[in-house]
């Protein structure tokens, strides 16, 4: 099998971590267990068969309170697709799934590394985020 396509960059477009005081800190560490990590991936084309893949993870907290932090990724990945993909539903499982795959390691990595430096050591993630699954998931 023949690749699909081609990572020509990577990087991380947009990064932020927003706590707006001491109290707001302090309450956080105590409720972050309730935070939910939420993944929106995006595409933008581009000319000549390349395509931008936005990959956003944000961790926040779904209850209506005054008091919460903000986390947000949002990882840029330029694409080549190889002349063969012509298929639409080819095209979105590499934009969907393909890519996020191969990019995963990366973002875990830079979404850990944000909240530990944003005064949350302890946080890793339990599992790696299976996106053939999600795939599956949103298309059978």
């Amino acid at each position: 099998m023949t690749e699909k396509f081609r990572i020509l960059a990577k990087y991380i477009k947009d990064m932020s971590s927003e706590t707006a005081d001491i109290e707001t800190f302090l309450y956080v560490k105590e409720t972050i267990s309730k935070y939910q990590l939420n993944i929106d991936i995006t595409s933008k084309p581009l000319k000549n068969k390349m395509v931008e893949v936005n990959t956003t993870l944000k961790f926040e907290d779904k209850e209506p309170n005054e008091k919460k932090s903000h986390y947000e990724i949002v990882h840029a990945t330029i694409i080549k697709i190889d002349e063969s993909v012509k298929e639409k539903k080819d095209l979105e499982k590499i934009i969907l799934c393909d890519v996020p795959t191969e990019i995963y390691d990366d973002l875990e990595k830079t979404f850990l590394n944000l909240m530990h430096n944003s005064g949350h050591p302890t946080i890793k993630l339990e599992k790696k985020i299976d996106f053939n699954k999600l795939y599956k998931e949103k298309f059978n």
